[in-house]
């Protein structure tokens, strides 16, 4: 039975080398994995994804996933979304559409929350729709689990206004325990 999975974490969680080893796992066992990401996340080049490891492999957008025929989407096994929080409404109800009406697996990687510790559009329908929620996680510098993103600027002071999205790594973010992004602590000192 085909299942929308929705697995999210902080940054640095190794949420898109997790997203490369389910279709490794896949073409492994002699299946083929869809990989998509959305349009906007352009960081890794044209129709790539990359983790921060080394990792990488081709993909195809969201935006063209959603207009593939029924015929073209049922020749895979299973679709891998990776920095699933940049999609739409829309594209999710999509991805409820493979799951339910192709019967194919839709696995969603992505940040649940922004750096304000608001929902993204993507998690936030992904939240209210997919069958299985699981978190991946990763730690605080102190040692706690780090469910918090936290945008920092070129002094190391961290942000806290600004625009949701600003594309980014460990150049712009890290991941904190919510006592430390509430206290804007991102070192320990």
């Amino acid at each position: 039975m085909a299942k929308l999975y929705f697995r999210y974490g902080a940054m640095g969680s190794s949420k898109t080398a997790n997203a490369l080893m389910v279709d490794y796992n896949y073409y492994e066992r002699g299946k083929r994995a869809l990989l998509a990401k959305p349009q906007l996340d352009n960081r890794d080049g044209e129709g790539m994804i990359s983790s921060r490891i080394g990792l990488k492999k081709e993909c195809v957008f969201v935006e063209d996933l959603v207009r593939m025929t029924t015929e073209e989407i049922q020749k895979y096994d299973c679709v891998v979304v990776d920095e699933a929080q940049f999609c739409t409404k829309e594209q999710v109800e999509f991805f409820v559409h493979i799951v339910d009406d192709l019967t194919v697996p839709v696995i969603c990687y992505g940040l649940r929350t922004d750096f304000q510790r608001n929902l993204f559009p993507g998690s936030m329908w992904l939240l209210a729709w997919a069958d299985v929620i699981e978190e991946i996680k990763t730690v605080c510098w102190c040692g706690k689990a780090a469910t918090c993103n936290a945008r920092f600027n070129a002094r190391g002071e961290m942000i806290t206004e600004g625009d949701q999205v600003v594309l980014g790594a460990n150049d712009n973010y890290t991941a904190l325990c919510r006592k430390h992004h509430r206290r804007k602590m991102l070192r320990p000192f």
